[in-house]
């Protein structure tokens, strides 16, 4: 039996999926067009679930995919991460092949072997040579290059690297390589620690993947009650979305409660009053989602400031994404913009956990001494 997963990307093979079957196509077809893809969102969204399912498309549909994730690169030299960085291409381009089925060609094999990336310009050859090596048929030569985890690039190295894919993006001379580029992280490039003055990467398309919505939500719930018998009742299942908002997390985590630790007999429906209590375990434990979100705000003092108007309902506060501050909670998921154009915490459980980081301890009582008692 599957389950709903809430540790990290989430598998068909194990786990109840959300489809996002128009996300996914939409990105698709922007890799076949080319483009370079930018998709910044907080974590656990469900961003690199959605990378994955797109590799598979484009894996079968004989384009070439180069999967990295950039996690491992954190802190080092600029130096040591383009010779990394050489080496878990090499890995990749590895991978594809023995996904096919296929065997890279000798030639193809002493390209990889020889060749040398120390810096952003010997990256750019790298690229440039290696559609030379490529099976020319179909669609082969067409690397899709997809960075997950992308924040953790040394900031030292960020600006030139950006500028040689700026520059292979505009170079029309010959077969484009990489062909298309899907960056994903938290952070958007321009919060990056680079030249704020240059904009290397200005040729970028955005990408914007939403939470789940009632009726994905309905969806994820309803694979389980097809595959075990035992159903939601629609109002847990409004509930559920009502009170996650659809966050992704959030949404799997209160479905994991419902179906895994509340011992509710598989005979009978899963209802408002099982619900109640999920509900009250989401508000009172302290899973990884929420830990990650009281951290990003206990890091500045000003965010506890700017929260607090927010919750305001008397003052509350314009939603402004060129304001640093609020751009920053924005960034990390923790404001979104309400349908008056103010300011709102994510969900309704953001926003409770929120007030409870944020409530002052109660003053110490007063030491009760025998004689108080007795009198």
């Amino acid at each position: 039996m599957r389950t709903f997963g809430t540790q990290g990307p989430v598998t068909p093979e194990i786990n109840y999926v959300v489809s996002r079957s128009e996300a996914l196509s939409d990105f698709v077809d922007r890799v076949k067009k080319g483009k370079y893809i930018v998709l910044f969102a907080p974590r656990q969204t469900g961003k690199t679930t959605l990378f994955r399912a797109a590799i598979d498309i484009l894996i079968t549909e004989a384009y070439f995919p180069i999967q990295l994730n950039f996690e491992v690169y954190v802190d080092l030299t600029p130096a040591a991460f383009y010779s990394y960085l050489h080496v878990d291409v090499c890995r990749a381009i590895a991978s594809v092949f023995q996904r096919r089925g296929s065997i890279p060609s000798e030639d193809l094999k002493r390209f990889l072997e020889n060749i040398e990336v120390t810096d952003h310009v010997s990256m750019r050859n790298f690229f440039q040579q290696l559609t030379g090596f490529l099976p020319s048929h179909d669609n082969s030569q067409k690397v899709v290059l997809i960075i997950d985890e992308f924040d953790a690039i040394p900031p030292e190295a960020v600006r030139g690297f950006l500028h040689s894919l700026r520059y292979i993006y505009l170079d029309t001379s010959g077969v484009r390589c990489p062909y298309s580029v899907g960056i994903v992280g938290v952070k958007n490039i321009t919060q990056l620690n680079y030249d704020r003055s240059i904009s290397p990467f200005n040729i970028q398309d955005e990408f914007h993947l939403p939470n789940f919505t009632h009726m994905q939500v309905q969806e994820l719930l309803e694979q389980y009650t097809h595959e075990v018998g035992q159903a939601f009742t629609p109002d847990v299942i409004f509930s559920i979305h009502k009170h996650t908002a659809g966050q992704p997390f959030l949404v799997n985590r209160c479905a994991q409660i419902l179906t895994e630790e509340l011992d509710i007999p598989k005979t009978e429906p899963i209802t408002m009053a099982h619900f109640s209590k999920a509900h009250t375990q989401l508000l009172e434990e302290g899973n990884i989602n929420i830990s990650h979100l009281l951290t990003n705000i206990r890091r500045d003092r000003r965010f506890e400031s700017l929260l607090i108007r927010i919750m305001s309902y008397k003052i509350g506060l314009p939603f402004n994404i060129d304001n640093e501050i609020m751009n920053e909670l924005i960034t990390h998921g923790v404001i979104v913009k309400g349908p008056n154009r103010m300011c709102e915490i994510a969900n309704p459980i953001y926003q409770h956990h929120i007030r409870q980081s944020l409530k002052p301890l109660p003053s110490k009582p007063p030491v009760q001494t025998l004689d108080t008692l007795l009198h």
